[in-house]
């Protein structure tokens, strides 16, 4: 299966390598991931993930360390029972699993901390000379308009204003950059989806917020200053612009996936229709079953796309 191209690459005559659009990091003798606890004075990066073709990210450690168990056994990678290490041990920041071509990296919940994992994660990718990478990013999420436990597959991410953008402030300047995410992905896994045929999922816009209280228009949070009248205008009017599910990583993901040559895709399922209310009261055992429909969608993508479906 071909990946398409998104903005930024570099051509090479094994495939398309991902992109790094800083200069300075040519200047330096060895570059130190701090938060990953690695670095390319102490770890032979190539050796070690070279061959990686699939990156999954997802907020808690748990949860990626399931999702690589599950890949393991998906792709006939070890056997029952293997215990697939943490390869950041050395830090409590983020966790990261590998198994095979597939990596599953943890980024702790909302943008300033998945963009600290991705500046990261994309120069562990640039410096193991990786190429032709699909990214995905699993995860939970508030619904608009939908019933609980749908998947969401992210069209463009938009920001609280319902813009496809993400303002990221340099030097005391806004500098806003496109959010959109590579449509032919977004299609394979709708296709997907229809394969398995197991959960209702659709294809919309995703809202990234800053906060998870009154950025997302709840009405439980210690401070809230607007009425219910206002909460739900302003989600009927998110779900008029497309908007069908409601996350905090969205959007600087889509950013950063587009400026490193990167083909992303955000899954999140949804654990609550927000414009019925604001808290879950799904039993744990059921939230817990629709914590694994991201990963069986984006697991029988990445098998299809290794030709073992």
């Amino acid at each position: 299966m071909a990946f398409q191209k998104n903005m930024v690459d570099e051509q090479h005559s094994e495939g398309t390598f991902v992109h790094v659009p800083n200069p300075h990091l040519e200047k330096m003798k060895s570059d130190i991931l701090y938060h990953f606890a690695l670095g390319t004075g102490t770890h032979d990066f190539p050796a070690l993930f070279g061959d990686v073709k699939f990156v999954c990210v997802g907020g808690s450690p748990s949860r990626m360390k399931a999702f690589i168990t599950y890949m393991a056994e998906e792709l006939g990678i070890g056997g029952p029972g293997s215990d697939y290490p943490n390869i950041c041990a050395g830090t409590d920041r983020y966790a990261m699993y590998k198994a095979g071509p597939v990596l599953s990296v943890s980024h702790g919940m909302g943008i300033p901390s998945i963009a600290i994992m991705l500046h990261e994660l994309i120069k562990l990718l640039y410096h193991s000379k990786c190429s032709n990478v699909t990214i995905f990013r699993i995860g939970t999420s508030g619904g608009i308009g939908l019933p609980p436990g749908s998947v969401v597959i992210t069209k463009q991410s938009v920001d609280a204003m319902f813009k496809p953008q993400f303002e990221q402030i340099i030097l005391g300047k806004s500098v806003f950059r496109n959010t959109n995410l590579n449509e032919k992905l977004a299609e394979d896994l709708m296709e997907c989806a229809k394969e398995l045929d197991q959960f209702n999922t659709v294809i919309g816009n995703t809202m990234c917020t800053l906060d998870f209280y009154e950025g997302q228009a709840r009405l439980d949070g210690a401070i809230c200053s607007y009425t219910e009248k206002d909460k739900l205008q302003y989600l009927q009017e998110a779900y008029k612009a497309g908007v069908r599910n409601i996350e905090m990583e969205s959007s600087v993901f889509a950013a950063m996936c587009n400026l490193s040559g990167l083909s992303g895709a955000v899954v999140c399922v949804t654990l609550l229709n927000r414009l019925e209310g604001d808290q879950i009261t799904t039993p744990h055992d059921i939230l817990k079953e629709y914590q694994t429909r991201p990963q069986k969608l984006v697991g029988h993508l990445i098998k299809k796309y290794l030709g073992k479906q």
